[in-house]
């Protein structure tokens, strides 16, 4: 067992390791409190941008569905003719620079895999950088004609202003309800919005039920299909009928995320048998985890957009991809919020 699992079997079992760590989170506690008290003493700041921001995140670390929530919030706003862009920390890219504009031609290393995931898919301009005002400010003088941007995380990111922020949870709820380390919070309740940022709020759980006492809206996560990964990078659809023509065969699921076996139970519900292979989150494949082995191999797209077709040893790549639908009443909240910023 890694560390990282190691880590987040203490905060499921809440074991001696994280009553361990319990002086840790007292310490994250407090220093999040002083940060609250520098924005409302307006000792810091938030940055002023000329459009608004609406930003998805969670309280919990880890696989909560923020991306597939960002993706789906681009698809609401193109069925509203809007132009949107997108900015994230870019987590896992090799920061020569501390901003980065994505391309077709970046590659994961360079920009971070969801980024780049984001941009392929939803073909809108991304920004990358650890300060996200900075970041956003970039994108919008590269693309002036944007009217609303969508940060894929930075809900603790303050210097970000928000107009909208998307809340999303898992079944995991709150976890053992504490603080970093010694939980994986986070935060520990909702947090006053900065001066001069009077955002409201939506929560969706990436769950079958709500997993936290806050209202809120369902979605739903399944497979839409496959696609062989040549095929996906030249833009080709996922199809049912490729992904239940892969039943019966030796297979291999690798999947380089938070909560791998998620993944792993959504195939398994499709009727497949596989060997699982669960890799760490934002795994690079520099090296193929299969290598040696002749069992076609599935991967996520978030995984997909790190693999050359290239080079993959002539092994047979599936790339899985997924619907998130979040309930019908969660889009008519969106739309109204949207419209309501852009009035």
């Amino acid at each position: 067992m890694g560390w990282a699992e190691r880590i987040q079997a203490a905060w499921r079992d809440d074991d001696w390791l994280a009553q361990a760590l319990r002086p840790l989170g007292a310490l994250h506690a407090a220093l999040l409190r002083l940060r609250v008290l520098l924005y409302r003493l307006r000792i810091k700041r938030s940055a002023s941008l000329p459009v608004p921001v609406i930003v998805v995140g969670n309280w919990i670390v880890g696989g909560a569905g923020k991306t597939p929530t960002t993706l789906y919030l681009l698809e609401q706003l193109a069925a509203l003719k809007l132009r949107a862009g997108v900015i994230s920390r870019g987590y896992g890219r090799a920061e020569a620079q501390p901003l980065a504009l994505v391309s077709a031609a970046s590659s994961a290393r360079e920009v971070g895999d969801e980024p780049l995931l984001i941009h392929l898919r939803a073909r809108v301009p991304v920004a990358v950088g650890r300060d996200r005002s900075a970041a956003a400010s970039a994108l919008l003088e590269a693309h002036p004609e944007l009217q609303i941007l969508i940060s894929d995380d930075g809900l603790q990111h303050w210097r970000l202003p928000r107009q909208l922020s998307v809340l999303v949870f898992d079944e995991r709820g709150l976890g053992n309800g504490r603080l970093l380390p010694a939980g994986p919070l986070r935060q520990r309740g909702p947090l006053p919005a900065p001066p001069g940022s009077a955002a409201t709020q939506l929560v969706l759980y990436n769950a079958a039920r709500p997993s936290t006492a806050l209202p809120g809206f369902l979605a739903q996560r399944r497979l839409r299909g496959a696609v062989g990964l040549a095929d996906w990078w030249q833009g080709a659809p996922a199809s049912a009928e490729a992904l239940q023509a892969l039943r019966g065969q030796v297979l291999l699921a690798a999947a380089g995320m938070a909560q791998p076996g998620r993944f792993f139970a959504m195939l398994r519900e499709a009727g497949l048998s596989f060997e699982e292979l669960p890799l760490p989150d934002h795994y690079d494949f520099r090296t193929l985890p299969w290598a040696g082995r002749s069992a076609a191999v599935l991967v996520t797209e978030k995984d997909a957009v790190k693999l050359d077709p290239a080079c993959c040893g002539g092994v047979p790549i599936w790339v899985v991809a997924l619907d998130f639908s979040p309930e019908h009443a969660f889009q008519q909240a969106l739309r109204t919020a949207v419209q309501g910023l852009l009035r």
